[in-house]
């Protein structure tokens, strides 16, 4: 075994061989992998190898089209077989609300070139004969899916890993994993050490443990998860994967019989405590009680199950993680990376997940947005264990449920509240969360100011109440007051903080104390990788303020940027400060009414003040396109604030909001949402953010890119319907003079405007206000037009007022 070596994978299953399959072949021979048993010995060998392409989200459906790729060729290329069954699959609908889901699936396909169809049952069991066709309303095939052998490819790709000068080396285990000045610097195993600057955790089920050895926090519980094979019974061998959503089980061909699981509403956790040390190629005992529910729910849909004859009942370990997405990319430590958490869709994403990471390593971009898949996307609440299990096991019982845009989570709240959190339940707040902080959707007393005729059709109108209307008018018309003490607060200080980051700002934020700057930071591809407002509160101090959910990750991209020398300091200081957002046309009324301080100061400005007894630092900005102020003031001053400001604006119409109005006073205004309208793929060029860019300033980080692509061949565009009550929801196909051009980014409707508003990338010649463009909504092709942004106040007066 090498001594000193690239990069070291740690794991063998088919997530450890794909990403040193790919690393081998983006010219990295020198890498080894090291296997505690034996290749596939963990998770891998038990998968039932289901591989289905379209998923929830554009990047990882473009991950999992890539493994298909890759499984089409790979066994030509290293001369074994894989296993790869190019079948198809079927997905079935047994309710309006799943005929729902699957037409805004198919309008999602269309986006990808997915050759997705929408069949009736009939052809769904022409397909599958062996299905029951009773209570099926319809399916969705998509012929490009299929299965594979998951022994085969994981050592398929560790053929052409040796191939490209990978070391592997089995039945050897690690012990420890060096980090000094927090990097890593080598791995210690049972057959010696090796030198390296890079560890890829790729441990499964094991990942957690190895990420302990360096200090790491990996979330991943491993959950008990069982399907059973058949005996050879007549099914053609050529069937495709069948899953029936609503009956929470899936099919497919094996020899002639079949192969069946699920997802049951009471799954079982696995070796919380700790997995054996010897727990290597090992299956866990028969569960048949646990499995009765799914077995059941199978005779529904396949009743000649029942005669054929069981050979056995797999269970076996896999790794879940507690938003059921991979856990991916770098750590707080830098060269350990992880590749891990794959939610038993392994081997559908293993091939693109593996070119994933390998590019990221070797390129030091990824060539997706992954941040729904970031390692570093956790708070310090995922240290907990009983947090994590909480979370993980609602996203294994609730595999198969019809996920509407906006649901809400319950497992583990609350956990993080705001100080005003007591008020704002006397209120009739309805809660929403996001990185574990209870957070208002709405005021349900407010409904009866808003307008029940105006709830969207379809999807957009199940998460929704008419307050939204009525808080969204409040804040046009008097004046609105939300907690926003959930958005991420980072401070930037030392005497090298002004260099620091003017250099990975795209604007000039170095500007004089009480000066606020809206700015990105940009990846050297010239991609948005963080949005925010930068406040400079004092020669050698900055405050970052950015969305709640976007905290870690942007944390993690200043800390990977820092200077070593001791000259910055990187600090989350969102605990610290509450903050509670006051806008509105009489905002200056209500905060006039409790402070004898000058409230005269500029938009994006900020200015110590006190708020009757509560010092704040009020900052003149806005994410609603009104007049006002975030208010920042210690925690422990929080609630006392809340109440100054509530009783005096007692006297001029206040109303208590919350976040969905905050998003539907924001499309009126064009403001761009991290993450959907704007991720590390666009450019501000792109995304119509140009005006943040400063050329002239100097270097920084992304500049060279962003020149050389400062001619965008699309731009983001607002777009409004024809029909106010076709909300799009985001993902949905945008098409021009027939043609399939882009998709919904996020959508929405303007209560002020009165229009249904959404927001995509079209091609720059398709750009031009006016230009005639249609939406598919559910299937049906909503018309509309380019429109000329912001749609309200496009002077920004009211703003400035």
């Amino acid at each position: 075994m090498r001594t000193s070596t690239r990069a070291v994978v740690i794991g063998g299953g088919v997530g450890g061989c794909a990403v040193l399959y790919w690393l081998t072949r983006l010219g990295w021979s020198d890498v080894v992998l090291v296997e505690r048993a034996d290749l596939t010995s963990g998770s891998t060998f038990h998968s039932a190898g289901l591989v289905g392409q379209l998923r929830g989200s554009l990047s990882l459906t473009r991950m999992m089209m890539s493994s298909v790729e890759l499984y089409r060729r790979l066994g030509a290329e290293v001369g074994l077989e894989t296993g790869w069954r190019e079948v198809g699959s079927l997905r079935l609908a047994s309710s309006e609300e799943r005929m729902e889901e699957l037409a805004r699936q198919a309008g999602w396909a269309k986006t990808f070139d997915l050759p997705l169809d929408l069949i009736s049952a009939r052809e769904a069991q022409e397909l599958f004969p062996p299905m029951s066709t009773d209570g099926v309303l319809g399916a969705a095939y998509l012929p490009t899916d299929g299965y594979i052998d998951p022994s085969q490819v994981t050592f398929a790709l560790a053929e052409g890993a040796r191939r490209g000068g990978a070391e592997i080396a089995t039945q050897t285990r690690v012990t420890g994993i060096r980090v000094e000045q927090g990097r890593t610097t080598g791995v210690e195993t049972d057959k010696g050490a090796i030198e390296t600057e890079v560890v890829v955790d790729a441990g499964g089920i094991f990942a957690g443990e190895i990420g302990r050895l360096a200090g790491v926090n990996v979330p991943v519980i491993p959950m008990a998860h069982e399907y059973l094979i058949t005996r050879p019974a007549g099914v053609p061998l050529e069937v495709p994967t069948l899953r029936d959503p609503s009956l929470l089980v899936y099919f497919r061909g094996e020899s002639g019989g079949l192969v069946m699981g699920g997802y049951e509403r009471h799954p079982a956790p696995w070796a919380l405590d700790g997995i054996p040390p010897d727990f290597n190629g090992r299956l866990l005992e028969e569960d048949w009680p646990r499995f009765e529910e799914l077995m059941e729910n199978a005779l529904v849909r396949v009743p000649s199950l029942a005669d054929m004859e069981v050979i056995r009942l797999i269970n076996g370990p896999e790794a879940f993680t507690p938003d059921g997405e991979f856990i991916l990319g770098p750590s707080e430590v830098r060269g350990f990376w992880v590749a891990a958490g794959f939610c038993a869709h392994g081997l559908a994403g293993a091939g693109g997940m593996g070119k994933l990471v390998a590019e990221w390593i070797v390129e030091g971009v990824p060539s997706l947005d992954v941040w729904e898949m970031d390692s570093r996307r956790f708070g310090r609440q995922y240290r907990s264990r009983d947090y994590t299990l909480a979370r993980t096991v609602e996203i294994y019982s609730t595999y198969y449920d019809v996920k509407y845009p906006g649901h809400e989570r319950a497992a583990g709240r609350p956990l993080r509240l705001s100080p005003a959190y007591p008020r704002l339940q006397e209120l009739g707040a309805a809660f929403g969360e996001k990185s574990g902080w209870e957070r208002v959707n709405w005021f349900d007393p407010n409904a009866k100011r808003g307008e029940e005729s105006l709830r969207p059709r379809g999807w957009a109108g199940r998460l929704w109440s008419s307050a939204i209307g009525a808080e969204h008018r409040a804040s046009r018309e008097t004046a609105a007051l939300f907690d926003e003490t959930s958005f991420a607060k980072i401070e930037i200080a030392g005497e090298g903080a002004a260099a620091f980051l003017e250099y990975l700002c795209d604007n000039r934020v170095a500007r004089d104390v009480g000066a606020i700057t809206y700015t990105q930071m940009l990846n050297p591809l010239g991609g948005i990788e963080c949005d925010f407002t930068v406040t400079r509160v004092a020669d050698d101090r900055f405050r970052i303020v950015t969305g709640t959910a976007f905290g870690q990750h942007d944390l993690a991209w200043i800390r990977a940027h820092a200077p070593e020398d001791g000259s910055v300091t990187v600090e989350d200081v969102t605990s610290k400060y509450a903050c509670l957002g006051l806008w509105g046309p009489l905002a200056r009324d209500v905060l006039g009414s409790v402070t004898t301080d000058d409230l005269s100061f500029a938009y994006m400005r900020a200015r110590e003040i006190s708020v009757g007894p509560v010092p704040c630092l009020a900052l003149r900005v806005t994410y609603v396109g009104e007049l006002g102020w975030e208010l920042y003031c210690a925690t422990e001053f929080g609630l006392r604030l809340w109440d100054v400001l509530w009783e005096a604006g007692r006297g001029h119409g206040l109303v208590a909001g919350g976040y969905k109005a905050i998003d539907s006073l924001r499309l009126e205004k064009g403001y761009r949402v991290w993450g959907s309208d704007i991720t590390p793929d666009e450019t501000p060029f792109e995304a119509g953010l140009e005006f943040a860019v400063k050329l002239d300033k100097g270097d920084f980080l992304g500049r060279e890119a962003v020149l050389e692509r400062s001619e965008p061949a699309r731009r983001l565009v607002c777009l409004v319907l024809g029909d106010a009550r076709s909300v799009a929801l985001g993902s949905e196909p945008v098409r021009v003079d027939g043609d399939i051009v882009g998709r919904v980014t996020s959508g929405g409707y303007g209560y002020t405007v009165e229009r249904s508003i959404a927001y995509a990338y079209v091609p720059a010649a398709e750009s031009t206000a006016g230009r005639p463009v249609e939406v598919e909504i559910f299937g049906e092709w909503v018309g509309g037009e380019v429109a000329e942004e912001p749609l309200f106040d496009p002077a920004g007066e009211r703003i400035r007022a």
